[in-house]
């Protein structure tokens, strides 16, 4: 009976105490992630991958949402010096919003070019733009394309 009694203590220890670390762990994942792909060298395109980080900022608060833009293939252009959104994409490094650039397009442009693109100041290199997207997309992000 004593055995009874000992596991039913337990299960409804159990059975209160779980909301509680519930909230507790819930607090963890409060802030809002999102990653935005960008793998085109359309302007526009990549001007309203710009636009939709910034709006998120506005609407949820910068510290309420990570942002991670992610930028492979002919999309890599956004992320170097001669990119007409250069000076945007630097104010808004400035801002929390994170900047990823694929190795493997940098790779395949500096074979094809001779010379590796020069990427802006803050830009982050990751190995496979595709596979950050992919990781980050495990780790609870928002994935956007625009």
């Amino acid at each position: 009976m004593s055995k009874l009694i000992s596991v039913l203590s337990v299960c409804g220890f159990l059975f209160f105490s779980g909301p509680f670390i519930a909230d507790v762990n819930a607090a963890d994942d409060t802030k809002h992630k999102i990653v935005i792909q960008v793998s085109t060298d359309d302007a526009r395109t990549q001007k309203i991958a710009l636009n939709n980080a910034v709006n998120v900022q506005k609407a949820l608060g910068v510290d309420e949402v990570t942002i991670e833009i992610v930028a492979y293939g002919p999309g890599l252009g956004l992320l170097t010096v001669a990119s007409s959104q250069a000076q945007r994409v630097s104010d808004l490094a400035l801002q929390d919003i994170v900047f990823s650039a694929c190795n493997n397009t940098i790779k395949k442009i500096t074979k094809k070019k001779g010379k590796a693109p020069k990427l802006l100041d803050g830009v982050t290199v990751v190995g496979s733009g595709v596979v950050r997207i992919m990781e980050l997309q495990e780790q609870g992000y928002a994935y956007i394309r625009p």
